[in-house]
C-alpha cells in the first residue's frame, strides 16, 4: 500500500521510479517478504529495520546500489485491532510505504531529510480512512 499525498502524488512510487531497476526490485522483494511474514516473525537481517528516536514508529527497507549508494524506503505498519483497521480502511494488517531517500555511502541523512519523511507520515496518519494508492 502506498501513501497518496494531498496533491495526488505517490512519493514512494516517485522514489522507486528514480531508483536503478535492480535496487527498486530488491526493495519491493523485501517488502513482499515482510508482508508474507510480518514483524516480529520477519527478522529483517539488516534489510528491514525498526527506526528509533524521532523516527520511532517507522520502519525502513535498506538497499545498496551501484557505487555503494544507499537507498531507504520508509514505511509505517498498520497493525491495530480489527475494528481500528477497518476504520482506517484496511481488512487486515498492512505496510504503508510513505517515501524514500538515497545517500552516498558512509554519509548520514540529516534532520531535514527525516523531517520531510515525518511530514508525509503525519499527513498519512491524519486521514481516516487512509489515503492510499490502489
Amino acid at each position: 500500500m502506498y501513501y497518496t499525498a494531498r496533491d495526488g502524488s505517490v512519493p514512494a512510487i516517485d522514489f522507486l521510479d528514480g531508483c536503478p531497476t535492480k535496487v527498486a526490485a530488491y526493495l519491493l522483494a523485501v517488502l513482499d517478504a515482510v508482508a508474507d511474514a510480518p514483524p516480529p516473525r520477519y527478522s529483517g537481517g539488516g534489510q528491514w529495520e525498526a527506526m528509533h528516536g524521532d523516527m520511532a514508529g517507522y520502519h525502513e527497507v535498506r538497499a545498496t546500489g551501484p557505487g555503494r549508494e544507499q537507498f531507504r524506503l520508509f514505511c509505517i505498519l498498520e497493525n491495530a485491532d480489527e475494528s481500528e483497521l477497518s476504520r482506517r480502511g484496511f481488512e487486515r494488517p498492512a505496510i504503508a510505504v510513505i517515501s524514500g531517500l538515497r545517500k552516498p555511502w558512509r554519509t548520514t541523512f540529516d534532520d531535514r531529510d527525516y523531517r520531510a519523511i515525518r511530514v508525509l507520515g503525519d499527513d498519512y496518519r491524519s486521514h481516516v480512512p487512509r489515503r492510499i494508492a490502489s
